[in-house]
Parts: structure tokens; C-alpha cells; sequence
């Protein structure tokens, strides 16, 4: 009875240091539970987009059966724990990622369109394509959460220049864009991703804490041990996972960034970027669960790589590029190749998953109050295809989502349409996003 009430924003203090918190007991009243068990479930509803370039082997990535009477596919094996809070969607497809009289710049176009579904103008400067999606909710919820998005991914984003057939760089660095001529460019170091978090801004401060490898738990020691001194035995316990989870990432990212000066001795190296793409990806995603646990942020964004990426996942055993993969021409070789790529990077995505779900929120998990779409702006990249594209959506977005299904279209339908239905379900509707014709409303509890 004498348990002190809390905001559901309130923040534990230090010098250079906001850090926000999950929800507890104590930010709950009987009445302020039974008002959110009558309010619209939008009011807590995350959303996160993750975007994978170069395509699909598309026969390895569907799914067998539709509806509710379905098989997990063989590169979506890694989806197969939450196989009843996920749905694959087959039959969607970015009309403005196609050339429509532009000629060559598919990928340009796929990661451009992404989240937009507008058609980029074809230049290296004066660039020019639609908001996105999470820039929609983000704009909307502005003011309502410590960062109104984040955007993150794991290689560097280039602004200037032409990155493929005479389309700007930014088109294929950016999935996030906050104005139809401004890009919300990404973070790419974890360091600064979790200083996002839970950085307040004093950059003197942070640079002393960081001089001295301070770790956040103890510049916010005091305000925490007040907290935990009157916090119920059920919030102590949440506390403590909590404070656990948020000491265990700082010290994988120390881990990395002292790897990466490791490998190379003979240079004075910043830190930055691990070396390993699962660890950079892992580290990214737990900021991720991180943001949506403590409310810091409803909406964020991840690009696992830039459009047309050439990346070499040799800890697979795939040593070319998987851009020149991707033109695989039906080579048994290549097209093998690709789809244990597929299945890698799938990997990434169901560890997010497995995070979020792991995290106790309200009578489900963090993972049931979230909207997680993982995809790609092409299918086939052989053939440059923009429909049929590969799609996954995890979480029930509050139970406004059903889930557990293989979606079959039966007939293409603008991606901006599903678009159309998350802004609804995070409570932050728009008339109508690029090329939208509607509401997504197969997916509709």
C-alpha cells in the first residue's frame, strides 16, 4: 500500500545518463488498468521494419500450405518457435521499386521504395522519393517517447554520389526517410546506438564516463537503489533482468570494440563496428529490444545491409560476394550458396524475435505487443522481380494482428497497402502512403 506510484516515463538520472525503464508493477494502478484494458490497444504498440537486400531463393523461402494449415520453409527454420505469433505473407510487391521507364537501378530502387513505395527520381543529387512508413508513425508520435524512432544498421551509409545506374547513394544506404528529399541515415556503431538510449545529451559527460569505461548501472546507481528500495519483490525481480541485460550488452560491445583493436595492433583503430556480422547484428538488435522495453522509442528500423550489398559471409562458408550471387543464373552452386545466406540472415531476425519474446510484458511478452516486418524490396534477384516479395510479420501488434498463417494473396497487392494497416494499428493513420489502394485487411484479428 505505501509502494510509490510511478510514471510510466520515469527515468533513472547520472551525469551524461537518461535511462528509461520497463514496465513495472508500480506504474500500474487498478484504475490506470482497467482505462488501458478499455483504451485502444495502439497505445503500446511497437513497430519494426528490417530490411535484407539482393532478394530471395524463393522456392527455399515459401512456405508450403496457406492459411493456418502450413509448413515452415527451409530457409524460415529459424522462425519455427514462433511459428503461432508470426505470418508469411506471399503476394505482395513494390510496383514503384520496378523500372517504369527508368531502365536499370533495381536495387537502388528496392531499398529506396522500401518503406515508401514511391518511386525514386533518378539521380545522383537532387534526390527525390516518398516519406516512409515508421517516418509516418514517428512524426505522429513525436514528443510521446524519448527518441520518436531509431534507425540502425550494419554497414555505413553513403549520401553522395551514384551507387547504381545513375541513382543517388542514398537510395540504396537509406530505407528511413523523414521527408521525400531528406534520409534518416542509420547508426551503424553499437557504442553510439546504446549512447541514443541512454545518453541525455551531455557529451562531456559521456566522454568522461566512457574515458573511464563507467558502465550506465553506476552513473545511475543512486537513483536506482532508491528505486529498488521501495519497489515490490516483483519489480525488484524484473529490475534485475533488466539491469542485467543492459550490463551484459555493455560488455559484449567493450568485448568487440577491444577485439576490433586486436586485429589490427599496428593502427590506432576508433572504436567502431565488430569485425563478426553476427555479433555487429545481435549487438544492434539487443539496442533494439532495449528501446522497446523501456518505451525509449515505439518505432525503429534495421538494414542488415546496404541495397546491392556485396558482402561475404565466410563464418557460413560463403566466401562471394552476395551481390554477384545473386545473379545466379540457376548455377546449383550459387543459388546453394544464396539460400544458406537466406537462412543465415533469418537467423538474425529470429534472434530479435527470441529477445523480444523473452521480455514479460503485461499478460503476453514484449514480442506480442509488437509489429516486426522482416523482408526485401526484390524476390528473385536474378531477374530483378519486385513482386511475390519475401515478408515476414511477427507479433499481433496487441492482439490487432492474426498470426500463425501463410497469407497467400491469390493476386499482387501494394506493400504500401500492408503499410497502410500498421500505421492503423500503431494508432497513427495516414489517407494513404506511396501507391496504397487500401488497408492490408487479410491480416486484420
Amino acid at each position: 500500500m505505501t509502494t510509490p506510484r510511478l510514471n510510466r516515463r520515469t527515468l533513472l538520472r547520472g551525469t551524461g545518463a537518461l535511462m528509461g525503464l520497463p514496465m513495472l508493477e508500480a506504474m500500474v494502478t487498478r484504475q490506470s488498468a482497467a482505462a488501458a484494458a478499455a483504451a485502444s490497444p495502439t497505445a503500446n504498440t511497437r513497430m519494426a521494419c528490417i530490411f535484407f537486400p539482393n532478394g530471395a531463393i524463393m522456392p527455399d523461402w515459401t512456405p508450403k500450405g496457406a492459411g493456418a494449415d502450413w509448413e515452415i520453409s527451409k530457409t524460415l527454420k529459424p522462425f519455427e518457435p514462433f511459428k503461432s505469433k508470426i505470418n508469411v505473407i506471399s503476394g505482395l510487391a513494390l510496383d514503384k521499386g520496378r523500372s517504369n521507364g527508368d531502365g536499370a537501378g533495381d536495387h537502388a530502387r528496392c531499398s529506396a521504395s522500401f518503406l515508401t513505395a514511391s518511386q525514386p527520381v533518378k539521380t545522383a543529387s537532387n534526390i527525390h522519393v516518398g516519406i516512409s512508413v515508421d517516418q509516418v508513425a514517428a512524426q505522429q508520435l513525436d514528443g510521446q517517447n524519448k527518441l520518436s524512432s531509431i534507425e540502425l544498421g550494419l554497414t555505413s551509409s553513403r549520401n553522395a554520389g551514384s551507387c547504381d545506374s545513375g541513382y543517388s547513394c542514398a537510395y540504396s544506404s537509406n530505407i528511413s526517410w523523414r521527408s521525400a528529399t531528406q534520409a534518416t541515415s542509420k547508426e551503424v556503431t553499437p557504442r553510439l546506438a546504446f549512447e541514443r538510449l541512454f545518453g541525455n545529451g551531455d557529451v562531456a559527460g559521456r566522454r568522461e564516463r566512457d574515458f573511464y569505461r563507467t558502465s550506465i548501472l553506476d552513473v545511475v546507481a543512486e537513483d536506482a537503489q532508491h528505486l529498488l528500495k521501495h519497489a515490490s519483490g516483483s519489480d525488484k525481480r524484473k529490475l534485475g533482468e533488466y539491469f542485467e541485460s543492459v550490463r551484459d550488452l555493455e560488455q559484449r560491445i567493450v568485448r568487440a570494440e577491444a577485439e576490433d583493436r586486436a586485429a589490427l595492433p599496428d593502427l590506432d583503430v576508433p572504436e567502431g563496428r565488430p569485425e563478426s556480422f553476427r555479433e555487429h547484428a545481435r549487438l544492434m538488435f539487443d539496442v533494439m529490444a532495449l528501446g522497446f522495453q523501456t518505451n525509449s522509442t515505439r518505432v525503429a528500423t534495421m538494414m542488415l545491409d546496404n541495397a546491392g550489398g556485396g558482402r561475404a559471409y565466410r563464418e557460413v562458408g560463403v566466401n562471394d560476394s552476395h551481390h554477384g550471387l545473386s545473379h545466379h543464373r540457376n548455377d546449383v552452386d550459387k543459388v546453394k550458396s544464396l539460400s544458406t545466406i537466406d537462412h543465415y540472415l533469418a537467423e538474425q531476425a529470429a534472434y530479435f524475435l527470441e529477445k523480444l519474446d523473452s521480455i514479460p510484458e503485461g499478460e503476453g511478452t514484449l514480442l506480442d505487443h509488437c509489429m516486426v516486418m522482416y523482408g526485401s524490396g526484390i524476390s528473385d534477384g536474378n531477374r530483378h522481380q519486385h513482386d511475390q516479395l519475401p515478408v515476414v510479420m511477427a507479433g499481433s501488434a496487441n492482439g490487432q494482428f492474426k498470426t500463425g498463417q501463410h497469407m497467400v494473396t491469390g493476386k499482387e497487392i501494394p506493400m504500401a497497402n500492408l503499410y497502410m494497416s500498421m500505421l492503423d494499428a500503431m494508432g497513427t493513420p495516414a489517407e494513404s502512403i506511396g501507391d496504397s489502394t487500401g488497408r492490408f485487411d487479410l491480416i486484420k484479428a
